[in-house]
């Protein structure tokens, strides 16, 4: 059993608190902290928390929690993460970890000297379909991953802080973009290191001074490329979809759009829908399970099970920081138009892996370049001459 101290009540922290006193039982938020009482104090009746406060450093002290859930603003994750670092109790952290590398690293620095357990947040990466991807990838069954494309677009967040740029470190690319790299991240291998990225980012609807819409391209050393698509722009709700692409095959996951329920009506059904729909009449989609199938359920059982058996999670605090400089690496190339490098002052990944193409013999002296069927029922082989490099094709008569 882990008596938690809850930092935030917004959206995140009612779906945080909602899967940790529903998922394992045992686990209870004795502590709820908000920016206000108007805030804090309905949070906690809602969910029978018996003690709430307005203030991280009070929430944080209580000494009856051993575990520090964070679920604050982004430039506030910092400040909650050094104050149970200070008093070595077990933190997890929301998405993304700083508003830049350089906080990351300070409280990825924070929690190591101080002996304690740290996990990120990263739900995207714990839905039923992204772990049971991520798993058939790790066994083979696209052979070498040469391509990622994950993507989040929805017509913007909730909360007015995620558009202020000195409280947010940015916009769509550092409130999505670190979903959707992390996925490509897990998809292609951890301890393979990202090199560079190429950015395109604007500002295309929204009277604010952050991106609205990225597109990205991150270039790893085994040659992969990861791509990533986010948007604040985009209507009709919650578009979250991924796809992988490897020599030996390909898979694509739709997460939000197309749930397997979908529903008409003309009257509407008078309330929430699912997360970032923008209606309640015409065709909808609701969700099932929605902590479920947003990775929230999948995530806490991993961190609340690491952190009792003393392994690490799947999603960690070196990951954020990861993260976080690849961001900041999309943030330099959207400005300068160019390839920028990532630069990683920590690096715990394999050595050096350079890019390998597993070429197919065809025989001794030629190398298969395709292999089709043809409409008329005949094989057709691309062929390249091993010595000279010539290009040639040929048919099979399969009759």
């Amino acid at each position: 059993m882990h008596k938690i101290t809850m930092l935030g009540t917004g959206l995140i922290g009612n779906f945080y608190t909602a899967v940790l006193m529903g998922q394992r039982s045992c686990d209870k938020v004795l502590v709820a902290c908000a920016a206000t009482e108007g805030e804090a104090k309905p949070f906690a009746e809602k969910y029978g928390i018996p003690r709430w406060t307005t203030s991280i450093e009070d929430a944080v002290n209580d000494p009856e929690t051993d575990l520090v859930v964070v679920g604050l603003p982004n430039h506030l994750h910092k400040r909650a993460v050094l104050a149970a670092a200070k008093v070595k109790k077990a933190v997890l952290c929301t998405k993304p970890l700083g508003r830049n590398a350089e906080e990351a690293k300070e409280m990825l620095a924070a929690v190591e000297k101080a002996g304690i357990f740290s996990g990120y947040l990263e739900d995207l990466v714990y839905t039923p379909k992204t772990l049971k991807a991520i798993e058939s990838v790790s066994k083979g069954v696209l052979g070498k991953v040469l391509w990622t494309r994950s993507r989040e677009a929805h017509p913007g967040p909730h909360s007015d802080w995620f558009w202020k740029k000195e409280l947010s470190g940015g916009g769509a690319i550092v409130d999505m973009g670190c979903h959707c790299i992390e996925i490509g991240r897990n998809f292609i291998g951890k301890d393979v290191k990202p090199l560079e990225v190429m950015c395109w980012a604007d500002t295309q609807v929204h009277p604010i001074e952050a991106e609205d819409s990225a597109v990205g391209l991150i270039r790893y050393e085994s040659g992969a490329i990861g791509q990533f698509e986010v948007a604040w722009t985009f209507r009709g709700g919650m578009d979250l979809r991924d796809e992988v692409s490897g020599t030996e095959g390909t898979i694509w996951l739709n997460h939000w759009l197309r749930t397997g329920f979908e529903m008409f009506t003309c009257v509407g059904q008078g309330g929430y829908v699912a997360e970032k729909a923008e209606g309640d009449t015409g065709w909808l989609f609701p969700v099932g399970d929605e902590l479920s199938a947003l990775g929230y359920t999948d995530m806490f059982t991993d961190m609340l099970n690491s952190l009792d058996k003393g392994t690490q999670p799947m999603e960690t605090f070196y990951d954020g920081y990861i993260i976080n400089a690849i961001i900041d690496a999309s943030y330099r190339s959207a400005k300068s138009k160019k390839w920028e490098p990532i630069k990683l002052d920590i690096w715990r990944g394999a050595g050096k892996k350079t890019q390998q193409i597993a070429h197919v013999d065809y025989d001794k002296d030629h190398l298969l370049v395709k292999k089709e069927v043809m409409p008329d029922g005949k094989i057709k082989l691309i062929l390249k001459d091993k010595k000279t490099g010539k290009i040639t094709q040929k048919f099979i008569n399969i009759y």
